[in-house]
């Protein structure tokens, strides 16, 4: 024991037991659950409710069952506003019903990767949760329309609903979920391959406070879903388009015309997006902070230029795979205002027309932590380690593929290695 008895009796007695439970309600879960093995007392004082408002399971995914959720919602009660289960794929339907009769407070509750709940789940949450805000589903294949459908029923409080990966949901579950819930901020959608533009008409219908949406690898979605969204959700700041392979201009457009407050612009391999529709981006969403290019294949220099006049706030930019980007469209980039003061993160990968010219640019961007240049051919160690003299903060991630030197007829050739390089 920590505390011989006479310790923890005077203890207890010099303190009240609010006091004490104060004091408690500051340690984690681990801490609370060896204090709770001190003594009778402190057992009482670790496990009092009040010390369990908030509680995060995932590094213990492989231990919890549904046994356990029980025993936790048993022990909170009202008391639990967030709980993760983040991992825990012994968590099933039962246990999950159990938590949601006794938790009826419940605010924030993430269930990413408990591949065993079904609809059931959704049903006991509509039942028994109302105060829901944030809800967190990804990978629960076995979700389906009628999980939404008992979502917008019983939970109309929500605010944050990830769905991502949960293939079985269409336009149907969809429209159910945004008629009930129209406070909905944000909503995430990755992975759900069934979904079409008829699906974000509805979004665009009812869910006017949206802040948040990706749709990353909807592949079906084309210019029209994203024009209708654009029209319905105006306050929309961060959106992920990333293996939406149909989209165009037209796209960027309906963003640069309704988005004005667009911060974050996920648009890898959407192919055919070009310099035209990303100046008129950049001349109208001045918040811009972040925005992946990856194989837009099509954008050159112009865009890199347009974005350095008129988007003096971009922190992170990936450009990998954009083999029309030249040392210039780096210079225009550096020499900008978020070049000097907020570029954090810049991804050059397999950007083939980058030499060691660029990275004498970069030594103006002061604030840059991580620069990727994989596969970057004419780049060298030399010029590397130049800019990393400017710049000793910054972490390079470099690849130099093995080099066969020729070598004399008769003669046995030897690998030069020239490796990754992360400095």
């Amino acid at each position: 024991m920590v505390f011989s008895n006479n310790d923890e009796g005077l203890i207890n007695k010099k303190l009240p037991k609010e006091l004490l439970l104060r004091i408690f309600s500051f340690l984690d879960i681990v801490t609370l659950c060896r204090c709770a093995q001190i003594s009778k007392a402190w057992n009482i004082l670790a496990l009092d409710g009040s010390n369990w408002q908030r509680i995060d399971l995932f590094n213990f995914q492989t231990d919890v069952e549904g046994r356990v959720v029980e025993n936790i919602s048993k022990r909170c009660g009202g008391f639990l506003r967030k709980l993760s289960l983040r991992g825990c794929i012994g968590v099933g339907d039962p246990s999950l019903k159990t938590f949601a009769q006794n938790c009826r407070n419940i605010e924030h509750l993430n269930l990413n990767g408990c591949t065993k709940i079904t609809d059931s789940t959704c049903y006991s949450l509509s039942r028994f949760c109302s105060k829901l805000k944030h809800l967190d589903l990804t990978s629960c294949v076995s979700i389906t329309n009628s999980s939404l459908k008992g979502i917008s029923e019983g939970c109309r409080s929500l605010e944050y609903l990830n769905l991502s990966w949960c293939d079985q949901i269409t336009k149907d579950g969809v429209e159910a979920l945004v008629r009930g819930c129209r406070g909905l901020k944000a909503l995430l959608l990755r992975g759900c391959t069934q979904l079409e533009d008829e699906a974000l008409k509805h979004i665009q219908n009812y869910c006017h406070e949206l802040v948040s949406l990706n749709l990353q690898s909807c592949s079906r979605i084309t210019d029209e879903g994203v024009v209708q969204i654009c029209r319905g959700c105006h306050r929309l700041q961060a959106l992920c388009l990333s293996g939406c392979g149909n989209l165009t201009d037209a796209s960027l457009t309906a963003l640069a015309l309704n988005c004005p407050r667009l911060q974050i612009l996920e648009a890898a391999r959407c192919s055919h997006l070009t310099d035209a529709g990303f100046t008129l981006l950049a001349r109208n969403c001045h918040d811009l902070e972040k925005m992946d290019l990856e194989e837009c294949i099509l954008i050159t220099d112009g865009t890199l230029i347009q974005l350095s006049i008129h988007c003096p706030k971009l922190q992170a930019l990936s450009l990998s795979h954009c083999e029309l980007i030249t040392d210039d469209g780096i210079l225009h980039l550096s020499n900008s205002t978020c070049g000097h003061e907020r570029l954090r993160v810049l991804e050059l990968d397999n950007c083939l027309l980058i030499t060691d010219v660029a990275l004498e640019h970069l030594e103006n961007c002061r604030g840059l932590e991580r620069l990727e240049l994989y596969d970057c051919q004419q780049v060298t160690r030399t010029g590397i380690k130049r800019m990393r003299a400017q710049l000793p903060h910054v972490k390079v991630h470099a690849y130099f593929a093995p080099v066969t030197p020729p070598t004399a007829v008769g003669g046995s050739g030897h690998r030069l290695c020239r490796c990754c390089v992360i400095l």
